[in-house]
């Protein structure tokens, strides 16, 4: 005798017909960006000036577009004819953590303007409905069902909760794209980008960048649970190289989005500590090997730099050419690293990390000592070695604001555009190598050294050849930086300290962003540095803020914020084999299966 039982149907938080609830959620979204219109306090004295009506500034913004997004998931969901692209995954979750991200942007503002104006009756009628609204919106995303159903509903409120917020998978699109509008979207995708970081960038210091954290970090798991960013990635992947070009169009606009070098010079500064991460990421993330001491090389490059490029300061007055400067940082930080690797790459793990601690800390205390009273007169010991003249190549002054196809472009706005292209070297240096037969092998000695070495593979050889690669392109970048901070000092290059770069937070930029990737370390090391520089209210907490995160992240998403599909394996259970996606015959299903639990 067979019997049949029937799963109940999963439901929400709230005891809601689905239907009810996205037509609630969708129209609470339409409701919270209708208040963006009205004035939310009655003083200007909040950042962002919320007192105008029917022009929504400062955190009003973000309220806007979080409810239209909130607005056009929540319509994809109720089956909307032209809609269903931006749903290609998954329907609810992608609702449920958009309404959070304007739920969390909307009272956090809410709550900034009564505690920066002293009490709750600073707000307008505008504020008070924008709470509202808000609230209700999340209520009815709360409601949603799970897009996946498990083999037994969840019965507990935060088990229902978790349960919404796992997307289903990724659907194959009804048609195929042509190749132009492919591109199209990629363009439009990284145009959005661009908006998105500098809209960020210029908003004001304190409050009103919190707030926009706050919605980005709700914001992008909404869009990944969609599946609108595996959509994007697997466009990248087949245009690959319009994608590069796109992404450093993209990046090259900035400086002319910017009046002033307020952030200009944060910009550049950014594109200098990403371009040593992404060196200091062939070391660790392809290689394997933990270094400790990594900002030495970025140190040895800008001394090397600063010491040929014409400082009245400098021991050996020479002024080269900018081209002839960055050849000889690069070959200084390169010989440093087969010097330093050499004896030292014969250890592994802990003891080759505490080497190149040692190294880091040699290199700095070396710096101070080369005063011309504890040893020769080359570096001016703490002073180090200010008024490094601004770059000049073929006539064009980058100490001088330029205007650039009728667009005003300031000073650091040149460095800025520099370091793209410096970027854009090493980002292709990065690509060959880890494409190459040397970046495989780098990566099996990373796996298994005493496998690789079992297959032939020269550990000690390959080994030294990724830490002189990474210290030249670390040199590559010293030299830029020296011309930037148009100075060079032993204090700039530590192992840990409040403000970056120093080798904790490069390493930690490549563990943030996602090690053995392109663009986890460039992602890494933005937010490292943007983050501190907006937020300069925590500076004294700053360190225990950073350990804090750092926690969680390994205890939440160890692989990083953009994995590859190995790390993703590795530390997350799927349920497959780590192999390429490929249909077994149906007599050898079982016994895969099988093989891969064990």
């Amino acid at each position: 005798m067979t019997t049949n039982t029937t799963t109940p149907p999963a439901r929400g938080l709230f005891p809601l017909a689905e239907r009810t609830a996205r037509l609630l959620t969708a129209a609470g979204a339409l409701a919270t960006a209708a208040t963006t219109g009205l004035a939310w306090t009655w003083s200007s004295d909040f950042p962002g000036d919320l007192t105008y009506y029917f022009s929504p500034a400062g955190l009003q913004v973000v309220t806007l577009a979080g409810g239209v997004l909130t607005l056009l998931f929540a319509l994809a969901a109720l089956g909307i004819r032209g809609l269903q692209w931006l749903t290609p995954a998954g329907r609810n979750a992608p609702t449920l953590l958009a309404a959070l991200a304007t739920f969390a942007a909307t009272w956090f503002t809410l709550i900034a303007i009564a505690v920066h104006l002293h009490g709750l009756v600073n707000l307008e009628p505008g504020g008070a409905l924008a709470a509202v609204t808000s609230l209700l919106t999340l209520a009815g995303a709360l409601a949603l069902p799970p897009d996946r159903a498990g083999d037994r509903p969840p019965s507990g409120p935060w088990q229902r909760f978790t349960a919404t917020l796992t997307a289903g998978p990724l659907r194959s699109p009804t048609r195929e794209l042509p190749s132009w509008a492919e591109i199209l979207v990629i363009a439009a995708a990284f145009a959005a980008g661009l908006l998105v970081f500098t809209y960020g960038i210029d908003t004001d210091d304190g409050a009103p960048f919190v707030g926009y954290l706050l919605f980005m970090a709700l914001a992008v798991p909404a869009l990944h649970r969609a599946g609108l960013t595996a959509r994007l990635t697997a466009l990248t992947r087949t245009h690959r190289p319009v994608a590069l070009g796109a992404a450093f169009l993209s990046a090259a606009c900035f400086p002319f989005t910017q009046d002033t070098d307020q952030y200009t010079i944060i910009g550049a500064n950014i594109l200098i500590f990403a371009t040593v991460a992404l060196g200091l990421n062939v070391v660790v993330g392809l290689a394997g090997l933990l270094d400790l001491g990594y900002v030495a090389f970025l140190g040895v490059g800008a001394y090397a730099a600063a010491l040929v490029s014409g400082s009245p300061e400098s021991a050996f007055g020479l002024h080269f050419p900018f081209w002839a400067a960055l050849l000889t940082g690069a070959a200084a930080s390169l010989v440093f690293g087969v010097l330093i690797g050499a004896p030292t790459l014969r250890l592994r793990g802990d003891y080759l990390a505490i080497v190149t601690l040692g190294f880091g800390e040699i290199f700095r205390i070396a710096m101070l000592n080369l005063n011309g009273t504890t040893g020769p007169d080359i570096t001016n010991g703490a002073m180090g070695i200010p008024n490094i003249p601004n770059l000049e190549i073929f006539g064009f002054n980058f100490g001088e604001p330029h205007v650039i196809l009728g667009i005003p472009l300031a000073t650091y706005g040149n460095y800025y555009l520099l370091m793209i292209l410096v970027t854009a070297f090493v980002v292709l240096v990065f690509r060959r190598a880890a494409a190459s037969r040397i970046g495989r092998a780098w990566i099996a000695i990373r796996e298994d050294e005493t496998a690789a070495i079992a297959m032939g593979i020269n550990s000690f050889r390959l080994r030294l050849l990724a830490f002189a690669l990474g210290a030249a392109l670390a040199g590559l970048a010293g030299t830029v930086h020296a011309h930037v901070v148009t100075t060079a000092t032993p204090e700039q290059f530590q192992f840990a300290g409040p403000q970056p770069p120093n080798s904790a937070f490069l390493l930690a930029a490549v563990i943030l962003g996602g090690m053995g990737t392109l663009s986890g370390p460039l992602v890494g090391a933005a937010l490292l540095f943007l983050i501190p520089a907006k937020l300069d209210f925590i500076q004294d907490y700053q360190l225990l803020l950073f350990g804090i995160a750092l926690v969680l992240l390994m205890r939440f998403r160890p692989e990083g914020l953009i994995p590859d599909r190995r790390k993703q394996l590795e530390f997350h259970e799927t349920g497959q084999l780590d192999v390429p996606d490929q249909r077994l015959p149906d007599a050898d299903a079982t016994l895969g299966a099988t093989q891969a639990k064990a």
